[in-house]
């Protein structure tokens, strides 16, 4: 499947803001957007910035989530369009939720990667199970009462003995997740919920506003 390759620090430095991309490098001194405060280009800080027109502010936002979330243009789409069709719920609690529950984002925040990239890594090389089944899709939704864990083979590898107990151990996770980090597994025991993505409604808003048009 597809996925962006690029330096991922200057997408941070385009966008003006960190969305750990690079892990815990992201929020750190050493990150490209506090060592150099301002969008990449040949012209450097003495390049003025244009104020935004509407469209303009909207696109930046719509990348800023998929970016975040690690997902290309036609994925994102369908899941704002998804949401946009089921008139049971708001489009912004169901958008948040078809983004949380994507298996890669789950690992993410179980706290077994520093990163989408990483934890969407983890499961495409099947060190993921689902109910006790190996899954290497990414985008797998994951239900209420899924049991997500490593497998056993897989806790063998210096990957789960030495790197992963370094940041798992206190790693916090959403209160819609119960986590047994002894046994490196988690259970959605609730749905996901905006407050706890860290999404704005306002950026909401603006990614439903630029795919309506």
């Amino acid at each position: 499947m597809a996925r962006y390759l690029g330096p991922k620090e200057k997408i941070e430095r385009r966008l003006g803001e960190r969305i750990g991309m690079k892990g815990e490098r992201s929020s750190s001194p050493k990150a490209a957007s506090v060592r150099r405060p301002y969008p990449p280009g040949q012209h450097g800080p003495t390049r003025k910035m244009r104020k935004l027109s509407e469209f303009g502010t909207q696109l930046r936002i719509k990348q800023k989530i998929r970016m975040q979330y690690r997902l290309l243009e036609k994925p994102l789409r369908k899941l704002v369009q998804a949401a946009l069709a089921n008139r049971k719920e708001s489009p912004f609690v169901q958008l948040v939720r078809s983004l949380e529950s994507r298996l890669d984002n789950f690992v993410f925040r179980m706290g077994l990667a520093q990163s989408r990239d990483q934890s969407r890594q983890i499961v495409g090389h099947g060190h993921i199970l689902v109910n006790g089944k190996r899954s290497k899709i990414p985008s797998r939704v994951v239900r209420v009462g899924d049991e997500i864990e490593v497998a056993e083979r897989s806790r063998k590898i210096p990957l789960f003995q030495i790197f992963v107990p370094r940041w798992f151990a206190e790693a916090e996770s959403p209160a819609w997740l119960s986590v047994d980090r002894a046994n490196m597994k988690a259970t959605m025991q609730a749905l996901p919920d905006m407050e706890s993505s860290g999404i704005q409604p306002a950026d909401l808003q603006a990614i439903i506003e630029y795919y309506s048009r």
